[in-house]
């Protein structure tokens, strides 16, 4: 391969930064030009400073159809990559890999399936861009955070359809306690598809839960996200 396809190559991976919204001191969003990237809600990408060797995954929290790429930031102190990313300026250039993995939605959308989004954290950016990309999907969303804080843009959600699990906090908009709390107080019934995305305890702990309510394992599909 010559010297000018070589740079062709890398260029096509490299995204201008247009926007980056703080949401509280540690995470934010990232909006970037999405190049005709291509990629199913429910993906992931490889995410990087331009001038470094080191890349994170992030799942992509933009819909299919904006003309736009987004993912939701959390800052992890020691890390490699999000506290690059936080320091970060519209202008600048990102590197971004091919969008890969398999955590979405049926091929077929049935608009009256009854969809159950569980998360914690940013794990709740694969079902904004399901809602995003499908906005007549039948869900309700779960989203296990310490506090009211950390409650990313709820506002995009029907409130009838949205229930924040608040681990350290009480607040009259919120059900106190634990994910996995709520289910057991609030069993699941009938035919339900399940969707769990955020950290691996509470992926493994809320899986054993909804197969005790009779949820088969084939209607349950998870994302460790970190």
């Amino acid at each position: 391969m010559n010297k000018v396809s070589e740079a062709n190559k890398i260029s096509t991976k490299l995204h201008e930064i247009l926007e980056i919204k703080h949401l509280t001191d540690s995470t934010f969003i990232i909006r970037m030009e999405r190049n005709n990237l291509k990629f199913k809600a429910g993906q992931h990408i490889n995410v990087g400073p331009a001038n470094s060797i080191h890349t994170r995954e992030y799942s992509i929290y933009s819909g299919e159809n904006d003309d736009y790429l987004e993912i939701l930031v959390k800052e992890v102190t020691d890390g490699f990559i999000s506290p690059v990313l936080k320091k970060q300026k519209p202008g600048n250039m990102l590197v971004v890999e091919e969008p890969v993995g398999y955590f979405s939605l049926p091929s077929q959308i049935d608009p009256n399936e009854q969809l159950l989004f569980i998360a914690t954290g940013t794990g709740i950016s694969p079902f904004h861009s399901f809602i995003k990309s499908y906005p007549v999907l039948n869900y309700r969303i779960l989203h296990g955070i310490r506090n009211t804080t950390e409650k990313y843009e709820s506002d995009f959600y029907a409130p009838s359809r949205y229930v924040a699990c608040t681990s350290r906090q009480k607040s009259q908009d919120s059900y106190f306690g634990r994910v996995t709390n709520y289910l057991e107080e609030n069993p699941i019934e009938g035919k339900v598809r399940c969707y769990l995305c955020g950290n691996s305890s509470m992926i493994h702990d809320v899986y054993d839960l909804l197969e005790t309510q009779g949820i088969p394992s084939e209607k349950i599909h998870a994302e460790v996200y970190f």
